[in-house]
């Protein structure tokens, strides 16, 4: 297997990183500061966005640093899933930059979705302007009621009375519910509860104001909202839409879903990558500069110790992403789907363990908003939860390790 990037992947980290030094970082704090205080609390009818932020994406997409998530040439970078591994990595640095760069979720998986499986005239009513950034989307498939980390148990409807799209449910944690721009969701229900477990729901496209459609409340995550975006519970109560919402074929809700996952959790860990390394430059930099005892905090305690276990940790970590995107490209979701949740495991508990480490040299300071530690360890844990607990994937992670050891087939062993 080979690691090393393309020479279109090279320039589009190079610019990247560029982008990210000259303007974002600058910025970066006046935009944090402008949510807090605009965006805080749970009315989140009052949330708005620094317009800081639409400047940016402004230049990033004419800086051509736009859509850098898709494979398609034609509508964004071309790039397959080990070369744009290392381009989230470098956004996993700044919390505001997959926004900017339109490659933030949910709305990357939703394009992903709809890239594939939409009409054509959903396409031009939903995909054209995600892609061009003018709106966002949420994905509605966790609920409050059963055990969402076994999909099969969903239990929100969507029937079919003529023409029509009938949903009926309440869904949780719908990332990016919240945002101002945020438009349409997508909704997984059971269409056919006698099909087999797979087989069982369909996917539809809800824009938002549809009567029926009412957002509760958003969720804090250890304490944050997470404004602009943010994460919703949603009822919809008998919402009616077209047939034409329907995404691909009726029982193929759960198939859709679970392929837009694959690129997606790749997505998410090299942005935990990005942020553990950032976490593991501010702990450096301060063990350097501080002083206690008439020593540098380096000095004290085992820290180096501590130090160079981190820098272990976050280089393993990267070369099992990287193994896993080149798998994926290779073999597909399927085929990798082993490595996929072995670094769903592998890398949030990284990024906890850096942050907690950062967190504690710190002191006070490390635990305010000063700094983006707090933040990396809420993404951390958040993303032990995210798509898939922990405990889910090391199922899977034995199930293909113990398969291996299955005993041969009678007739072939008599052979």
């Amino acid at each position: 297997m080979d690691f090393a990037l393309s020479p279109l992947a090279e320039s589009l980290l190079a610019r990247l990183r560029a982008f990210l030094i000259e303007e974002v970082e600058p910025v970066e704090a006046e935009v944090l500061a402008t949510r807090a205080r605009t965006c805080a609390g749970a009315d989140w009818v009052q949330w708005r966005d620094s317009p800081l932020v639409a400047g940016l994406q402004a230049k990033a997409r004419a800086a051509g640093l736009w859509n850098l998530f898709l494979a398609d040439p034609a509508l964004g970078a071309g790039l397959g899933t080990l070369d744009y591994a290392p381009l989230a990595e470098a956004m996993g640095w700044n919390a505001l930059a997959p926004e900017i760069f339109n490659c933030n979720a949910p709305d990357s998986g939703n394009m992903e979705v709809l890239l594939h499986h939409g009409t054509p005239e959903q396409k031009e009513r939903w995909l054209r302007p995600l892609l061009a950034g003018e709106i966002r989307s949420a994905f509605c498939m966790s609920e409050p009621g059963v055990a969402s980390s076994d999909p099969t148990n969903l239990a929100a409807t969507l029937t079919f009375e003529g023409d029509e799209l009938v949903l009926e449910g309440r869904k949780w944690w719908a990332t990016g519910l919240g945002h101002p721009h945020c438009e349409i969701g997508l909704f997984v229900g059971v269409s056919d509860p006698d099909a087999g477990r797979h087989h069982r729901h369909s996917l539809a496209l809800v824009p938002l104001d549809s009567p029926g459609v009412r957002i509760v409340r958003m969720l804090p995550c250890l304490g944050e909202f997470d404004p602009p975006a943010g994460h919703g519970e949603v009822e919809f109560d008998r919402v009616r839409v077209p047939r034409a919402n329907l995404i691909g074929e009726p029982g193929q809700g759960f198939t859709i879903a679970q392929g837009r996952l694959g690129p997606g959790r790749v997505h998410h860990c090299m942005r935990a990558i990005g942020a553990a390394e950032r976490a593991l430059a501010l702990m450096v930099r301060r063990s350097r500069e501080r002083t206690a005892f008439g020593k540098p905090l380096a000095d004290l305690g085992g820290n180096r110790e501590r130090i160079g276990e981190l820098r272990i940790a976050i280089d393993g970590a990267r070369l099992q992403v990287l193994h896993a995107a080149w798998k994926l490209d290779q073999a597909g979701s399927r085929g990798a789907r082993g490595e996929i949740s072995a670094i769903k495991v592998v890398v949030p508990a990284m990024l906890q363990r850096v942050a907690d480490e950062a967190i504690q040299l710190f002191g006070g300071a490390g635990l305010t908003n000063d700094l983006p530690l707090t933040a990396c360890f809420a993404m951390a844990r958040a993303l032990r939860i995210a798509d898939g607990p922990d405990a889910v994937h090391r199922d899977l992670i034995a199930k293909l390790e113990l398969r291996k050891y299955d005993p041969p087939a009678a007739g072939h062993a008599k052979a």
